[in-house]
């Protein structure tokens, strides 16, 4: 769905102060509606490969989706591609991790998001994470699938513990490393004055969601600077990972144009 006029977006990715290469990637296409972060791991560039493929596969997916009669798609039926492209994603990353000694073991984290009548349809593998600020308030709209994360849900450690746990990194579930990988996903409403932050665990680790949330209130509406500063803030706490943020501003509505049948159909329920 074009939403080209209702949101703005900012979308920053650096290679921090001690990795070699960046081997995240990142994507907004307005006129599908997609933000996308993805974070590459394993093999000799491999993590680059894997991460560029995800982005690639999904984008080019949903604006194959997009064009013609989906153009005014749901939700749900947004949902149902949006799973669908990162399945070939998955697909398409095992296979090329199978083929090519260099890229053995590749795989990448993601989270992507996809706006649609008035609505923000959410899917993500692994701890590249989804946040929201609405109103002032800053909340987590993905949990990790990570084993620090099955932790704290367990009671083993406390959040506090987390931070310095040397199982950050640890994945549970991640697009590429098997032949099928499960997307979890979910879909929230979207408020005018809304603000998005999809990004990889080069910040998160080295950035507490206090000053996360502190910066983008300070920005406001300028999120460029609000995405230059998230960066600069991970390089001062060691910039020991790659860094991407993507900001997404809701400036207004983005209802789809329904036919009268399907008004009647709405106001009946």
């Amino acid at each position: 769905m074009d939403v080209t006029k209702a949101i703005s977006v900012a979308r920053l990715t650096d290679i921090g102060l001690l990795r070699e290469r960046n081997e995240d990637a990142v994507a907004s296409e307005l006129t599908t509606g997609l933000l996308m972060v993805a974070d590459g791991m394993g093999g000799y560039k491999g993590g680059a490969i894997a991460s560029e493929i995800a982005i690639l596969v999904v984008t080019s997916e949903l604006a194959e989706y997009a064009s013609g009669a989906h153009k005014n798609a749901s939700a749900t039926a947004v949902a149902s591609q949006l799973d669908a492209a990162v399945s070939k994603a998955n697909e398409t990353v095992y296979k090329a991790a199978k083929a090519h000694a260099h890229c053995e073991n590749m795989g990448a984290t993601l989270v992507a998001g996809v706006f649609a009548d008035n609505q923000l349809v959410v899917g993500h593998i692994g701890d590249s994470r989804l946040y929201r600020l609405r109103a002032g308030v800053f909340t987590q709209l993905t949990e990790d699938h990570s084993l620090l994360q099955e932790q704290i849900n367990a009671g083993v450690i406390t959040p506090e513990q987390a931070k310095y746990s040397n199982d950050g990194h640890l994945v549970t579930r991640a697009l590429g490393t098997d032949a099928e990988v499960e997307l979890e996903m979910h879909t929230h409403d979207v408020d005018v004055n809304d603000y998005y932050l999809l990004c990889s665990d080069g910040l998160t680790d080295l950035v507490d969601d206090v000053d996360i949330h502190t910066v983008l209130l300070e920005a406001g509406e300028n999120i460029d600077l609000a995405a230059a500063n998230l960066v600069k803030l991970a390089n001062n706490h060691g910039g020991k990972d790659n860094i991407s943020v993507v900001i997404a501003l809701v400036k207004d509505t983005f209802p789809i144009k329904r036919d009268w049948i399907s008004k009647l159909l709405r106001l009946s329920t």
